[in-house]
């Protein structure tokens, strides 16, 4: 039985770009051998075909929101019901792990029963197939510390849990905002341990642009990603990786060092994790805030009118 299995619902293979970038992660994660599982979710143009070439498991059958993106809940179904692995990782289709992947779930999972790992990715320009024969790691690597760039601790790109976490999620649409800071927020609800990985694990994401995405705009400017926000809880439910509890740093889990703006970040978030009170929390982030929560006012005003607006183009539903 495989350690750990990875799903992920990859973009159509229609771009040649998006097509280079995402067979080189599928390739990276077969590399890795036989204690990964490798799951391909969705019913996008050229994964069948891509699901043969490459002998992965494909699951179509997901469920979609009303303008046909699919659901992370049921994402997260099929995954889990696919597999026994003692270990999940849902991880977008861009991102290029490394073979000491394995080694850290090993070691977080010694020492936790319950827990989260995400992390920061290294973005690099990638125009062309990537081998992962012989001393790829070590040269990816070397090419990455001198054309990649540190990606800021707001986005998360993979995460990692036991299979008894995140047994139900709520119907966000994949590849929009706020569904991935939710992930971050829940384990921080449920008293899981959440795990930042960066210092032990290099993440490499596939740059790229957007126009897969309609009227080729930006994720966290669509309408689904406000009706991702609703449904998450709002937006003091947006946590990032610097609400992680804990890192992984030299094979050893160790708490998160305390500085003052993570203190402040405490108390900001306190009546939120603990007493389920979000009126109190977003109150305190207005106080300590108030630019932001007038900017955010607007913003989510926007993203509202836009909802509304595709829902009634799509006939209400």
């Amino acid at each position: 039985m495989p350690l750990l299995t990875l799903f992920t619902t990859p973009k159509p293979f229609t771009n040649p770009h998006i097509d280079m970038i995402q067979r080189n992660a599928l390739c990276a994660w077969r590399s890795l051998g036989e204690d990964v599982r490798v799951v391909m979710i969705g019913d996008e143009q050229g994964m069948p075909e891509v699901a043969r070439e490459y002998s992965l498991e494909h699951l179509r059958a997901v469920r979609t929101n009303a303008l046909g993106t699919p659901l992370v809940s049921s994402i997260f179904e099929l995954g889990r019901s696919f597999t026994d692995s003692s270990y999940l990782a849902y991880v977008n289709a861009d991102i290029i792990f490394f073979p000491e992947v394995l080694t850290a779930v090993r070691q977080v999972g010694s020492a936790l029963e319950r827990f989260l790992m995400v992390g920061q990715r290294w973005d690099l320009d990638v125009q062309q197939r990537l081998s992962f024969e012989g001393n790829w790691a070590d040269a990816l690597r070397a090419d990455t510390r001198t054309r990649g760039t540190l990606h800021v601790r707001a986005g998360s790109d993979y995460f990692i849990f036991p299979r008894a976490c995140f047994t139900s999620i709520p119907d966000f649409s994949i590849g929009r905002a706020g569904w991935d800071n939710w992930m971050i927020y829940h384990a921080r609800t449920q008293g899981w341990p959440v795990v930042d990985c960066t210092p032990s694990l290099d993440i490499i994401h596939q740059n790229h642009d957007y126009s897969h995405l309609p009227n080729a705009q930006p994720h966290y400017r669509l309408p689904e990603t406000g009706e991702n926000i609703r449904l998450a809880g709002g937006r003091r439910t947006i946590f990032t990786l610097d609400d992680a509890t804990h890192q992984l740093k030299n094979g050893q889990i160790e708490p998160m060092p305390r500085t003052w703006s993570s203190f402040w970040r405490s108390v900001e978030t306190y009546p939120l994790l603990k007493h389920q009170n979000y009126a109190l929390t977003q109150l305190l982030f207005t106080l300590a805030h108030p630019k932001k929560a007038a900017k955010e006012r607007a913003r989510q005003r926007e993203m509202d009118l836009a909802m509304a607006q595709s829902k009634q183009a799509n006939g209400g539903a």
